[in-house]
């Protein structure tokens, strides 16, 4: 216990002597220097990175209002019916000084006073609202752009960037050609485009039979892999048992597309077999002697009556002249055209009249409603034609003929021709073995008789 006591003693005497307490505090400061090193290190390290992390922070908020201002917000609309295109601005938000500058700067290009109700308006803006563009659907194939380039806008009129298929769709008719051309999955605006085609030689209002046959090739377009319409039929064939049409897209002289016939004769004529395209069955007859509903004795009808429901589209037969348009005693709400080579011809007891005296009309416009004006039982339209002053029966009258392909355009038309009757010829030998498969019994190894 002596000598460790001795021990403690002799150490402490030693750290309380003056050279050690110089060491000891010397140590003791470098060790509270390195610290404070250290810890400035720490303090100097944290700040840099706040630092940093605020900046990173201030960029992506920048960032993100860049972002919002170049952020597109669309909205697509149909055109209101009665609505002028200010207007559908004005129910957009835009301010009267806006509009007046879109519509100013943009009719050097298109002229929006003529915009239809139901095309579509498309409204391009940013995250914040601000006017970027404006879209408007001219037609199927065209659309209006009107840009935001401060101080105005720009205009320009773009083809729209469809994706076009050839397509081939047959089929037979049971009750319609609308309902036929509908079991293929295809839509209404095929069936009038197919019948525009043989509207001169064949009335689809009252020839139609059960068991017609029905080819087309036709162009398809698709937006985005979406369809969006038909484009021209190639080709087309209509098979009534009785006749049998063709018809196949070629340009004429004047570089135009037009359909011809397998022998070079256009299609069409000067005058449409019909002043209504569907659903108009025949109620009366051109007739010397026939017997008045209304005035109860026997009278000349030189005419043709389609039974057509009130409000019917009415379309003139043929390109003329407007020379009447009014009522007409019995003949109530009248339209007489005058066209070339003596022909006249007359649309009685209208509900409406949609041309005025004077106006030139061209072959299938709308010219007018069918309705019930004057003397009538009920809605129908009397059509009737007149050639060098005399009434004849449409029905039965020879139409002027048609044109034909120019020599000079003859091995072309041969080439077009000879590739699309190929394919309808393909097209209706395939139809045709899928109905005799279908008539075929399960087993059965006898022929079905076509």
């Amino acid at each position: 216990m002596g000598s460790g006591n001795s021990f403690v003693k002799t150490t402490m005497e030693r750290l309380n002597s003056a050279p050690w307490r110089k060491r000891l505090i010397i140590i003791a400061a470098s060790v509270i220097a390195i610290e404070g090193l250290i810890l400035a290190a720490i303090i100097h390290r944290r700040h840099v990175a706040e630092k940093a992390l605020a900046t990173e922070a201030s960029l992506a908020a920048k960032d993100a209002k860049i972002i919002a201002s170049e952020r597109e917000v669309r909205s697509v609309e149909a055109l209101p019916p009665r609505t002028t295109f200010s207007d559908f601005l004005s129910g957009q938000g835009l301010e009267a000084n806006t509009i007046q500058k879109v519509v100013q700067d943009t009719r050097p290009v298109y002229n929006l006073a003529r915009v239809r109700a139901g095309n579509q308006v498309t409204m391009v803006t940013s995250a914040q609202g601000r006017l970027k563009e404006i879209g408007y659907e001219i037609d199927p194939e065209h659309m209006l752009w009107i840009r935001h380039q401060s101080p105005g806008f720009d205009a320009s009129v773009k083809e729209i960037p469809f994706v076009t298929r050839v397509a081939a769709v047959s089929g037979a008719v049971h009750s319609s050609l609308f309902n036929a051309v509908e079991e293929q999955g295809e839509q209404d605006q095929l069936t009038l485009n197919f019948a525009d085609i043989f509207a001169w030689d064949f009335d689809f209002n009252t020839d139609t039979q059960n068991g017609d046959h029905f080819e087309v090739i036709v162009q398809k377009k698709y937006l985005n892999g979406q369809f969006a319409g038909y484009g021209k039929i190639l080709a087309a064939e209509y098979d009534s048992g009785k006749q049998h049409y063709q018809a196949v897209l070629f340009r004429d002289p004047s570089g135009q597309p037009a359909y011809y016939a397998p022998d070079g004769k256009a299609v069409k004529k000067a005058f449409l077999r019909s002043p209504l395209r569907f659903a108009a069955p025949i109620t009366s007859r051109f007739s010397y002697h026939r017997f008045h509903p209304i005035l109860k004795r026997y009278l000349p009808h030189l005419g043709i009556d389609y039974g057509a429901p009130m409000g019917s589209k009415v379309q003139a037969v043929g390109d003329g002249t407007v020379i009447f348009a009014g009522w007409d005693g019995g003949g109530g709400r009248e339209v007489k055209l005058r066209h070339a080579m003596g022909y006249e011809t007359f649309y009685l007891h209208l509900s409406r009249i949609l041309v005025h005296r004077g106006e030139h009309v061209h072959q299938g416009q709308i010219i007018a409603l069918t309705g019930r004006s004057g003397l009538a039982t009920g809605p129908h339209l009397d059509f009737r034609i007149e050639l060098h002053g005399k009434f004849r029966n449409f029905l039965a009258l020879k139409l002027p003929p048609a044109r034909s392909v120019a020599k000079k355009d003859w091995p072309a038309f041969e080439k077009v021709r000879g590739r699309m009757l190929d394919e309808l010829a393909s097209l209706h030998s395939r139809k045709a073995g899928v109905e005799q498969a279908s008539l075929r019994s399960p087993g059965s190894d006898q022929k079905t008789r076509r």
